[in-house]
């Protein structure tokens, strides 16, 4: 059973359910007082967003703090690079356009045969059978049959463009940073720009036992642990399943990178939404492998971001009104906090880029919308979580 699903069926009923018969008494009767449900509705849901941002704060600013990223050991010559894509000639084309000198092994592996100047292009065959699907599939294929002698394989999504290349450290899996650009849709950018301050909290994950989260548009693997981990598993997350998998198995060696790798924002907001719908389906159903605490964290924090909308589109408005039914100022006071929370997440993500977009701080009154649109698609991953792997439209510019 999808508890988190039931959770929020839940909590949404219940608040249309106490507001109807606030709105009209009299002709819409509840078996409890109105204003007591819709007061511990919001209370709960703003108890559970304010325990993951506190969760947050320890994970960024005590597990975290003081990490530095380790020095580079390993050049362009030991690390193979494979770029994944269905058919996208154009934007592959200008991710290889992006490498560095260094990285002089780059191979594409692709679902049908594209020409793609610099690099050596592998088509996976129709006749491949493996337990893992679409991208994974791809993937093991490309574990199995394409020949490489470096220490690494740097896994590239095929909008992630690449401007420098210092090295790796010598680690299990190494997560390269991101910075998404804009390609269309203001709000979808500035929900990534969003989402770059809340993923501040990596730093944290070299120092835990398990990883939290990877993702595909950077990440490079030490071939003997891909080997012995492999990509057969059907999944939608393929990178965060594999990280699980490996720490899982074995006292997995996890760092972060100086590497940036800029990759596109979804272009629209129905773009972003399903990504984000792809990645949280993808989340609740890997986190299976997880040991009780980490499932239990995992899933928490999911359903905690499926919430967020109810704090920011309910519980704020309500608060600064003045409605009396959540308890006046208290309630105030954890609404504002929390309010502040996703202010300084937004700012913490503008920071994240530096001076070439600091003129997006003066966006700050958005936040709220902003995080609306971030949260919806983990909404939709609840209630409606998808049964293939979607590949997000990516415009080549």
């Amino acid at each position: 059973m999808n508890l988190e699903r039931v959770g929020l069926i839940a909590t949404v009923a219940s608040l249309l359910a106490a507001a109807a018969a606030l709105a009209f008494p009299g002709v819409v009767g509840l078996p409890v007082d109105a204003r007591s449900l819709l007061a511990a509705t919001l209370w709960g849901t703003t108890i559970l967003f304010a325990g993951t941002a506190l969760l947050w704060v320890v994970l960024t600013y005590a597990v975290g703090a003081g990490y530095e990223e380790p020095d580079p050991v390993h050049g362009g010559d030991d690390v193979q690079v494979r770029i994944m894509t269905i058919d996208a000639a154009e934007v592959v084309r200008r991710t290889v356009e992006s490498l560095p000198d260094e990285l002089d092994d780059v191979r594409v592996i692709a679902e049908a045969d594209i020409d793609v100047p610099g690099a050596t292009v592998h088509v996976v065959p129709d006749e491949f059978e493996a337990e893992a699907v679409r991208k994974g599939r791809a993937l093991e294929w490309a574990r199995r049959h394409v020949d490489c002698d470096r220490e690494f394989v740097l896994y590239l999504d095929e909008d992630s463009h690449m401007a420098e290349f210092e090295g790796l450290p010598d680690a299990d899996v190494v997560q390269l940073r991101e910075e998404p650009r804009r390609t269309g849709s203001v709000l979808s950018y500035l929900a990534d720009v969003y989402r770059m301050g809340v993923q501040v909290e990596q730093r944290a994950f070299a120092r835990l036992s398990i990883p939290l989260f990877a993702w595909g548009g950077g990440i490079a693997v030490r071939r003997e642990v891909e080997d012995a981990v492999t990509w057969n598993r059907e999944t939608l997350v393929e990178d965060t399943a594999f990280v699980w998998r490996a720490a899982e198995r074995f006292d997995l060696d996890f760092e972060l990178s100086e590497v940036v790798v800029r990759n596109e924002a979804p272009p629209s907001l129905y773009e972003i939404t399903q990504q984000r719908r792809r990645w949280t389906a993808g989340n609740l159903r890997a986190a299976k492998m997880l040991p009780a605490r980490y499932r239990l964290l995992t899933r928490l924090r999911n359903y905690a971001w499926a919430l967020s909308p109810v704090v920011t589109l309910v519980a704020i408005p309500l608060s600064i009104v003045g409605v009396s039914v959540v308890f006046g100022g208290l309630f105030l006071a954890a609404s504002l906090t929390l309010a502040a929370f996703t202010a300084f997440w937004f700012l913490r993500g503008v920071a994240h880029y530096g001076r070439e977009t600091a003129g997006w701080a003066l966006a700050v009154p958005l936040a709220p919308v902003v995080t609306v649109v971030h949260s919806l698609g983990t909404v939709a991953g609840v209630l409606n979580p998808p049964e293939e792997f979607r590949v997000t439209e990516k415009s080549g510019k």
